[in-house]
């Protein structure tokens, strides 16, 4: 092999280019961390749905970034690029020096998925796939490529000297007005509110994961900010250098004020909220990562420590905005916090000094300038993008599929967690009362294929003075936590759970893998068992029906026996007085 070095690769450094495309690697690699937290902090029967969103915004976003995105946010042009055709060295103009081209466009892209899939945890559990399919088409495809020209792209407020080195604004705060826009058009999770309008805590079921997810991005993010740079030459070495302290400093410092902060408030140390934090303070870091001092970057993470509580906190309660995840709180009211501390904190190192460090408030006024103009764009453009999803096509799923769950209304996933079916039942529910009434009321919309008085023989099940019925009910596990209300507006409060798996002669619902029918019939399910004595068997089986019924294979079975005794171990009782209501 010739080791003569062509005229054109000898205008491109290795170690830049090399610096750049691990920057790329790494930020392409926030997309894992973003589907680990969302899916952590959400609950199980949505997970593969969360996965396949994270997933889509990369594959959605790449191509139309390459066709138009990329070519709107680098043409020529104060407020829109002029569009030159797709990404290719037709731009190479725009690349630094010594970086290739294509180096170059690959790191642009996958900021660009960074900012598309900050939404999806704010819109999580209740969003129809393909409407949030289109709605990162079109992020990618015209709202971030023009709000990214004006900083980015040698827009307008590039030349009032905005400063923004690594997307505080231009990914994090775009990213998280859109999610907030998105929510708040979408409405609340079913259960989120009480009447009163009081939040309620739907926690999410895999805090390891959540926190496995925050620890890469925290990784990921040495990438994000550390290789904005886009060069490891000459003084950009020591550049890089203080970018890696200043946001490791910042994200530190706001997981240790929250720690302390919510200690304080909730008299114990809250986990979610104190993962939350050490990304509010990656956020807020990454506009001034390269033009503040270390003792402002822990600045700028303690005030990231205290905000992320109070704006998760305040869109939860007072706006009624449910953010299952805390987007809004960490990218968009962060996002905007970073952005203007540069015009509080610079040290000058790039561009001009700020408030506090000696030069004056044109900086400041610049960066809340920016920042408005950025709010504006993205609140405006993705309301009508949402609101025409939503008078079309529709945005939200319906109450029955949010219900269930998206992995198997969207996909026809019946578990993201197929070998672990003995705690699905736990680790996949959470409803509420209002679930139980939400999910009675559409029961009671769908007439049974089968009158419900003609489907046993009521005789048989009459109560006599020392009859005592046991009644075994079979049904899926998303509609135990129903089930379960439901006997207890009857007075049933004693019940046995158990979770098992099995198939009826209709061998179940038909369940796929990469297209394949999955041969094994064994589906589970959890066995939910009564001993009747003082309520009517009858009311039992009626009310079980009622709410178990879809009109589905599947929905189960109610198995009825005649029982000889019961006796209370404690007191000695027997019959129906070992089922009264008195501690067992």
């Amino acid at each position: 092999m010739s080791s003569t070095v062509t005229p054109l690769a000898a205008e491109f450094s290795a170690v830049s280019t090399i610096w750049v495309l691990v920057g790329a690697a790494l930020v392409f690699f926030m997309q894992a961390g973003f589907a680990m937290v969302e899916a952590g902090f959400t609950r199980a029967k949505n997970a593969g749905n969360i996965i396949m969103k994270n997933l889509m915004d990369f594959c959605i976003g790449t191509p139309l970034f390459w066709l138009f995105g990329f070519g709107i946010m680098f043409g020529a042009g104060k407020f829109i690029g002029t569009y030159q055709g797709i990404a290719d060295e037709t731009y190479a103009s725009v690349s630094p020096d010594g970086v290739p081209f294509f180096a170059y466009f690959i790191f642009q892209t996958v900021f660009c998925a960074t900012a598309a899939t900050i939404v999806s945890g704010a819109m999580a559990e209740r969003t129809k796939f393909i409407s949030y399919c289109i709605y990162s088409a079109c992020i990618s495809l015209i709202v971030y490529p023009i709000e990214a020209h004006w900083i980015w792209g040698g827009g307008w407020l590039s030349e009032l000297g905005f400063h923004d080195f690594a997307g505080s604004a231009c990914v994090h705060m775009a990213g998280g007005v859109a999610a907030f826009v998105g929510a708040k058009i979408l409405g609340p999770r079913i259960g989120k509110y009480d009447k009163n309008g009081k939040p309620k805590a739907i926690p999410g079921h895999n805090l390891t994961i959540g926190a496995l997810g925050c620890f890469i991005l925290w990784f990921c993010w040495f990438g994000f900010n550390g290789a904005s740079t886009v060069s490891m030459e000459g003084e950009n070495i020591a550049l890089a250098s203080k970018v890696f302290t200043t946001t490791n400093l910042s994200a530190a410092v706001a997981t240790i004020v929250t720690m302390i902060f919510t200690w304080i408030k909730y008299k114990k140390p809250d986990v979610s909220m104190t993962l939350n934090a050490s990304l509010a303070g990656l956020v807020a870091i990454t506009a001034g990562c390269d033009t503040v001092s270390p003792v402002s970057a822990a600045i700028i993470g303690a005030v990231s420590g205290i905000l992320v509580v109070v704006a998760v906190e305040f869109i939860d309660s007072k706006l009624k905005v449910d953010d299952p995840v805390g987007a809004c709180g960490v990218h968009l009211c962060n996002g905007l916090w970073g952005t203007v501390a540069v015009g509080l904190f610079s040290d000058g190192t790039i561009g001009e000094k700020g408030l506090f460090t000696g030069g004056g408030a044109h900086l400041l006024g610049i960066q809340a300038l920016g920042a408005g103009a950025v709010i504006v764009w993205v609140a405006g453009t993705m309301f009508v993008v949402f609101e025409v999803i939503k008078h079309t096509i529709g945005l939200r799923a319906s109450e029955q599929e949010e219900i269930i769950g998206l992995d198997i209304t969207e996909h026809g996933l019946v578990s993201s967690y197929a070998d672990f079916a003995p705690t699905m039942a736990q680790a996949s529910l959470s409803y509420t009362k209002d679930d139980a009434k939400s999910v009675t009321k559409i029961a009671q919309t769908v007439k049974p294929a089968v009158p419900v008085e003609k489907a046993v023989e009521v005789e048989s099940y009459t109560t006599g003075k020392d009859k005592l019925t046991k009644i075994v009910i079979i049904c899926n596990q998303q509609k135990l936590n129903t089930l379960i209300d439901a006997l207890e507006d009857i007075d049933i409060t004693g019940v046995t759970v158990t979770n098992v798996l099995g198939c009826g002669t209709q061998k179940g619902q038909p369940e796929y893998y990469r297209g394949a029918v999955i041969e094994a019939s064994l589906i589970p399910k959890v066995k939910v068992e009564v001993v009747v004595g003082n309520v009517a068997p009858r009311a039992v089986i009626d009310t079980a029906r009622n709410v178990l019924y879809t009109g589905h294979i599947g929905d189960g079975k109610i198995f009825i026996y005649g029982i000889d005794n019961v006796i209370k171990v404690r007191t000695g009782e027997e019959g129906r007085d070992a089922l009264l209501d008195s501690p067992a």
